[in-house]
């Protein structure tokens, strides 16, 4: 599942290129016609990203007042497929079973097996909000609701950081990173990280996937410690415990095993 840097990128990028004229919305799969229809011929107003949620805001058509929310979750297998060049006037053709395609002047977006891809109204659009977490993306982000969650649980900081309630857009890859650079274990409980320790992870997690959306890969290693600009890093240089054998600080050996439902991975010498 794609972690929450790639929809802040994302919606950047469609920001750029779909707000502020007439799109044409379809279903080729036909799962989301009806929608679809609804859509078509109007503009979006602004993309949002929070967390690991899309949200497309589009402005009312003609007379109507009707303001609608496209809200996209990806999951585990939905993609985008994003068009910039047409073939003699025309769009490329729908590839495999695309739920929802986006055309416009500049461009044009197919989305293939979302998890969610559904209308909200504005009283659905906030209820959704309300189910997240603070985003470390978000300039609006309030720290003080995941720190009274975590400083109340008995549960592992590391379950906790996969924990969409608690903070929003956090995936397998940030925690492992984050909690290595910060010396923290991801079986120690929340209640057990202090409130210095909740401000640099913020702050961390906060500065990683900034990086992220600007590289548009996670990139955790220093450039410094590598010896090469972030965007010339190839993909082994890019992380330091994820998925490695050893331990880039103390050369002990990386253990693993599953935590909330994925597998962590840690230096049981350098974590406490």
């Amino acid at each position: 599942m794609p972690e929450g840097h790639t929809l802040h990128r994302v919606a950047r990028d469609h920001g750029r290129l779909f707000v502020g004229a007439p799109l044409v919305a379809s279903s080729p799969q036909g799962r989301f016609a009806d929608d679809a229809r609804r859509l078509s011929g109007r503009e979006v107003d602004r993309v949002e990203a929070f967390g690991k949620h899309l949200f497309y805001h589009w402005a009312p058509k003609g007379r109507s007042k009707r303001s609608d929310v496209l809200h996209i979750h990806l999951g585990l297998y939905g993609k985008f497929r994003l068009h910039r060049t047409r073939n003699q006037g025309a769009w490329p053709e729908p590839r495999g079973a695309v739920r929802l395609r986006i055309e416009g002047e500049r461009a044009a977006f197919d989305l293939n097996g979302p998890n969610r891809c559904e209308l909200l109204d504005p009283e659905g659009y906030q209820r959704q909000l309300g189910r997240l977490g603070p985003d470390p993306l978000r300039p609006d982000a309030d720290p003080e609701r995941a720190w009274r969650r975590i400083s109340r649980s008995r549960a592992p900081i590391g379950a906790l950081l996969m924990n969409q309630e608690v903070l929003a857009g956090v995936g397998n890859i940030y925690r492992c990173e984050a909690l290595h650079l910060l010396g923290i274990h991801p079986e120690r409980a929340g209640r057990e990280v202090d409130r210095a320790e909740f401000d640099a992870l913020w702050a961390s997690l906060a500065e990683l996937m900034a990086v992220g959306v600007k590289h548009n890969r996670i990139i955790i290693a220093d450039p410094a410690d590598v010896g090469k600009p972030r965007g010339r890093m190839t993909r082994d240089e890019r992380l330091r415990v994820y998925k490695k054998p050893h331990c880039p600080d103390c050369g002990g050996a990386i253990q693993q095993w599953e935590l909330a439902a994925r597998k962590v991975f840690a230096c049981p010498e350098c974590q406490e």
